[in-house]
């Protein structure tokens, strides 16, 4: 990603499978930024909110919806409503395509909302195309 600081990638995915094909398309797409992995909501937002990484920002938020200890639309309010964290960029990535989940995903802060494709070869390709975003995007320093 452009910038003089390196964006860490905060992937929020319990699915291992689609956690896998998501980074290696991002890979694919020449998005070499590191990412950090956390399978539940939980783990994610202590990470993010622990001091050292807050100091280490920037971030860049993938985000599922639908994880095993909290949702994803819980994690999205507690980091946009942080004064520190709320300009890091969120991409909702999830099977969820409700116009109400995404409306209320827009509505508490979200940057883009992308519906996984339930084919595999189409899930590949949008997310390459996500690597291709991630690629040219400017994210803001922390607060």
């Amino acid at each position: 990603m452009p910038g003089s600081i390196p964006v860490t990638i905060i992937m929020v995915e319990d699915d291992e499978g689609h956690a896998r094909l998501i980074e290696r398309n991002i890979r694919r797409a020449g998005v070499n930024n590191e990412i950090r992995h956390f399978v539940s909501g939980t783990a994610a937002l202590e990470h993010l909110f622990h001091p050292s990484s807050i100091a280490n920002g920037p971030f860049l938020v993938l985000l599922d919806l639908n994880l095993p200890d909290m949702t994803g639309t819980d994690i999205l309010a507690k980091i946009k409503s942080d004064e520190t964290l709320r300009r890091a960029p969120v991409v909702v990535l999830t099977t969820t395509d409700d116009k109400a989940e995404i409306q209320r995903c827009y509505d508490l802060g979200c940057n883009v909302y992308i519906t996984k494709p339930v084919d595999y070869e189409t899930f590949a390709q949008a997310i390459r195309q996500l690597g291709l975003f991630l690629s040219v995007i400017q994210v803001p320093e922390s607060a």
